[in-house]
């Protein structure tokens, strides 16, 4: 019996959406400028960049208006640089600002890959709509696992907008935040430095949270602009969320600050050691 059997297939808008979206990352992928990130066999420390988040006329997240991210971010990186000059005089400690300064976002990865760093650390605060989120995080590049990781993404990327050329500025290709494309292109991008960055991220969880009141959420995966381009493992600490009452009275004080910053500085050290005993 000769049965002529024939299938339909209908794919649904959410099927044509999510297939729209990834050909459309593709395409954004290819157009952005390629980073010209040459691998090298980094098994030392001694140049270090250290990036204070948002800066100038990008405030970055506010805490009931009674701190912005910004300030946290700078007195923490200052007492970071202070204890890694102190205590490893052989390492250079470089900053993209030591001031309350505007930065583009591309400006930052671009200093540190001129400087030949072994290591780009980006300090950021973080926020949410949910007051009850609270705890520090360390981010590494990589592909957004969690809806909450491309949330926190989406917001800090978001800084570009206080570029006023940012839709014109080839270096980021056309990137829009608000775009779904534009964060999936991260999932597609390949970290040479995953491993280290993973590395020293763990350690800032571990180490932060031995000092410091704020509990760790952990290590996590997110496609960020400022870590995009750099040649060297480069990770971004969120320190905790200054939406939160008990996060941001600690993130205000020279203690809690100086505990961070013991905190980043003994995981740098943890790093190095092991890095360079190979």
């Amino acid at each position: 019996m000769n049965q002529n059997i024939g299938y339909k297939v209908t794919k649904s808008p959410r099927f044509l959406k999510i297939t729209s979206s990834i050909v459309l990352a593709f395409l954004l992928l290819i157009a952005m400028p390629a980073a010209k990130m040459p691998k090298r066999n980094i098994n030392q420390v001694k140049t270090i960049v250290l990036d204070a988040g948002h800066g100038g006329s990008d405030p970055g997240c506010n805490g009931a208006n009674e701190i912005w991210e910004k300030e946290v971010t700078l007195d923490v990186v200052l007492k970071v640089g202070k204890l890694l000059s102190e205590k490893m005089p052989d390492v250079k400690v470089l900053y993209t600002r030591t001031t309350d300064k505007a930065l583009k976002l591309s400006d930052r990865p671009n200093y540190a890959n001129k400087q030949g760093a072994d290591l780009f650390i980006s300090v950021h605060c973080n926020a949410n709509n949910d007051n009850r989120a609270k705890g520090s995080e360390t981010y590494f590049m990589g592909l957004h696992k969690e809806e909450g990781n491309l949330n926190v993404a989406k917001r800090e990327n978001s800084a570009i907008t206080f570029e006023s050329d940012y839709r014109n500025n080839d270096l980021y290709g056309g990137f829009d935040p608000n775009s779904p494309e534009s964060h999936i292109i991260f999932s597609l991008v390949q970290n040479a430095y995953l491993n280290q960055s993973l590395r020293l991220s763990s350690y800032v969880e571990e180490e932060t949270s031995k000092l410091t009141e704020i509990r760790s959420r952990g290590v996590k995966q997110a496609g960020f602009l400022v870590l995009w381009k750099t040649s060297m493992p480069s990770i971004l600490i969120e320190t905790g969320f200054l939406t939160n009452s008990e996060d941001r009275g600690y993130l205000k004080t020279e203690v809690g600050q100086w505990n961070v910053a013991n905190g980043i500085y003994n995981a740098v050290e943890r790093y190095k050691k092991h890095i360079e005993k190979k």
